[in-house]
């Protein structure tokens, strides 16, 4: 009789469990297939790319007769990949780079894009924390994604920063294609 009741309460006990465990399955089978609907492919910047982007910058830099440079490259969230000081520049070019390569990156505008709203009036964007508004960020895109960064601080003019860092990124996409 004892086995009896228990084989019914344990009957009982899975009459009424089975069915909310399928539906946690079902349930945790639809989370899945939803979470993997919202999942990208994108690509990344290496450091290997950086480093190609730094090559080509420092290029660039040469054969412009610029009198030194700081070089920084980004990743799309404005992290820091890469950075090169070259010889005879100022101490806080390396420190402008990488803000002019983050402001970049995270606003997914050239920074003489900021530096001309400012020019033209719009003096608020000042304000904005972690922001460098000056002239020689370029973004770094392969097809049509923006992948990250480059800053250029230190060249004889806010034009030859820019010219640099463009030289940068397009040595990277230069190579992208050789692939």
């Amino acid at each position: 009789m004892k086995r009896l009741m228990h084989s019914i309460a344990m009957a009982l006990l899975l009459s009424i469990l089975a069915p909310n465990a399928n539906a946690q399955v079902i349930n945790y089978k639809q989370t899945t297939i939803a979470s993997q609907a919202q999942v990208v492919n994108k690509k990344a910047l290496t450091l290997e790319g950086a480093r190609s982007i730094i090559a080509s910058a420092i290029a660039a830099a040469k054969q412009k007769n610029s009198p030194g440079g700081a070089i920084a490259v980004v990743d799309e969230g404005g992290n820091l990949i890469a950075l090169e000081r070259l010889d005879n520049t100022f101490g806080a070019a390396a420190t402008v780079s990488i803000g002019k390569a983050r402001t970049a990156a995270i606003f997914k505008h050239p920074t003489k894009f900021f530096e001309d709203a400012i020019k033209n009036g719009r003096t608020s964007l000042v304000a904005m924390p972690d922001f460098t508004p000056l002239q020689g960020g370029v973004l770094i895109e392969v097809d049509g994604q923006v992948i990250g960064a480059v800053g250029v601080s230190g060249a004889s003019s806010a034009q030859q920063d820019e010219e640099i860092a463009i030289a940068g990124a397009n040595g990277l996409n230069s190579s992208v294609g050789q692939r």
